[in-house]
């Protein structure tokens, strides 16, 4: 094979390769609502089902964790507020945290990990099924930086159909709703954050690591050899309008 075969080759690999690592990446439009009624479940509910899509959170990247309940979300935004409602389906639910910056994610747990500025930083918001709060920013697992308890409290707000009381693992056919208020202002390394015509990376994802059937589902894939959340290379695209 000649040397000049041999490079167009690889180049059309590589080519290849690239394309198929874009296909992969997963994208979606969050749309901008007006509220004119006060802020609650059924308020929000009502302006996110009849102004946004409904999207599928179901990639399940590591088959050791065979699990998949039936996730998918809505997200929309006003400008200084972000709007999320997450749908779930599962078999078991578990909520024995109730206060912020505990260890949610081993309850039944949805999540949201947001890198605002496309720099590689990002904060995780982790919920459990009765809306206890975990936040934390930085740029990998290992260099995260809490959001003030007093602050998720004060400023973040929660609804879930499953109420705000904690309690043991429950076994049957559950299905829970939650809809979620993030304020810009949480976001305490971006000052004077404003969504509108913002690109951002983030991922959506779903856990229950002490739970019967501990399960690691994501929106966009996440190629790693564990289950690990904390990778900001493999979020998806989040474009505001």
């Amino acid at each position: 094979m000649n040397n000049h075969l041999l490079i167009s080759l690889l180049f059309f690999t590589t080519l290849c390769s690239c394309s198929n690592m874009k296909t992969n990446i997963q994208s979606l439009v969050v749309r901008k609502v007006i509220f004119k009624d006060s802020l609650n479940f059924v308020g929000i509910s009502r302006v996110l089902e009849k102004n946004t899509v409904l999207n599928k959170l179901d990639w399940l990247e590591w088959k050791e964790f065979p699990y998949k309940p039936q996730i998918s979300f809505r997200i929309a935004h006003d400008d200084s507020l972000i709007f999320l409602k997450y749908y779930v389906k599962e078999h078991h639910i578990l909520a024995k945290q109730s206060e912020p910056n505990t260890a949610v994610h081993r309850d039944s747990c949805v999540e949201f990990f947001f890198d605002p500025m496309q720099d590689g930083n990002y904060y995780n918001f982790e919920f459990n099924c009765i809306g206890a709060t975990h936040l934390a920013y930085g740029p990998s697992r290992g260099e995260r930086t809490f959001i003030p308890a007093e602050m998720i409290k004060n400023q973040i707000m929660t609804w879930s159909t499953l109420g705000e009381e904690p309690f043991e693992e429950k076994s049957d056919n559950f299905e829970w709703e939650m809809v979620i208020v993030i304020p810009s202002t949480i976001f305490t390394y971006n000052k004077d954050l404003s969504f509108s015509k913002l690109i951002s990376n983030a991922n959506f994802y779903k856990c229950g690591d002490d739970t019967t059937k501990p399960h690691y589902l994501s929106w966009n894939p996440v190629k790693s050899i564990n289950p690990d959340f904390h990778r900001p290379e493999h979020f998806g695209i989040l474009n505001f309008q």
